[in-house]
């Protein structure tokens, strides 16, 4: 049986990696990006360039979407130019980008009245999860849909959970940002007390890597911190829209979030401070060049 043909949206730091794993398994792969320079590497393993949003949504059979941020997924899915109104009925639109919950149920609605099905599915792991087709996924909007993408997610991911419906994604993917802001200050402010103590930092990690300090960012970031590798697994710039997300929604539900709210004001300032484009790791800059 012939495989669908994927069309890709957005292939920055970690789209082109999951694209190009779907491409790796054998499925035609299409794509667009605003900046076609960064399908470059794409399309010289065989993807075919769409000119447009409207000439991918018109020619492939399931959308994958990874852009930056709400306002970029709206423009992408609606308007005659859109996804929506261009795909094949019958097509399968996944949103992985980390947005709204109220956007998803949004696009899920509009897609039903053209026929299409709708699941967002946003994720967590990073350049590196990308790069090794590890990704932890979080996919909302209905089970059968989901049922039919699954073969696809797999490629990208090895955790890949079905949360409920329409906007399940995303709120699990809110989950998961909260949990890592409060521990990217506890990962940052423990290197900088090794650095300060006259301890060797990356000895000191040895040893907490593996007991109940343990976590991905400590693992994966840390030692970037230490290296003074700040290039981009993730911009500081989309988690503090991430966390601003995942603020508004608990105000929504009557939720106080005082660890986010703390770690969102410490990403502010590194945003003040000219380090929008940076990884996440370099909060740990707080603690030595802009002390």
């Amino acid at each position: 049986m012939m495989k669908k043909t994927v069309g890709f949206i957005g292939l920055g730091v970690m789209g082109n990696s999951m694209a190009s794993h779907i491409l790796a398994a054998g499925y035609p792969v299409s794509a667009y990006t605003r900046t076609k320079q960064k399908a470059d590497s794409l399309l010289e393993k065989g993807a075919e360039w769409k000119s447009s949003v409207k000439a991918l949504a018109q020619s492939a059979d399931v959308i994958i979407t990874m852009v930056g941020y709400p306002k970029d997924v709206e423009e992408v899915f609606f308007g005659s130019e859109g996804i929506i109104e261009n795909a094949k009925k019958g097509s399968y639109l996944i949103d992985m980008t980390t947005s709204k919950p109220s956007l998803a149920k949004q696009i899920e609605a509009a897609a039903k009245e053209r026929g299409l099905y709708a699941l967002d599915a946003p994720v967590s792991g990073g350049d590196v999860g990308a790069k090794n087709g590890t990704l932890a996924i979080m996919v909302g909007g209905e089970r059968k849909a989901y049922d039919e993408c699954y073969p696809i997610f797999s490629i990208m991911g090895e955790n890949i959970q079905y949360q409920g419906p329409a906007g399940s994604g995303q709120h699990t993917k809110m989950c998961n940002q909260i949990a890592i802001a409060a521990g990217m200050i506890g990962v940052a402010e423990a290197m900088a007390y090794a650095k300060k103590s006259g301890l060797d930092p990356d000895n000191v990690l040895k040893s907490i890597t593996t007991g109940a300090a343990g976590s991905w960012s400590l693992s994966n970031l840390a030692p970037r911190m230490l290296k003074g590798d700040f290039e981009p697994g993730f911009y500081v710039k989309h988690f503090v829209k991430d966390m601003g997300i995942a603020l508004e929604e608990a105000e929504l539900m009557g939720e106080k979030m005082p660890g986010l709210e703390l770690a969102k004001s410490l990403y502010d300032t590194l945003v003040e401070k000219g380090e929008e484009n940076s990884g996440t790791q370099s909060l740990y800059k707080l603690w030595t060049d802009y002390k």
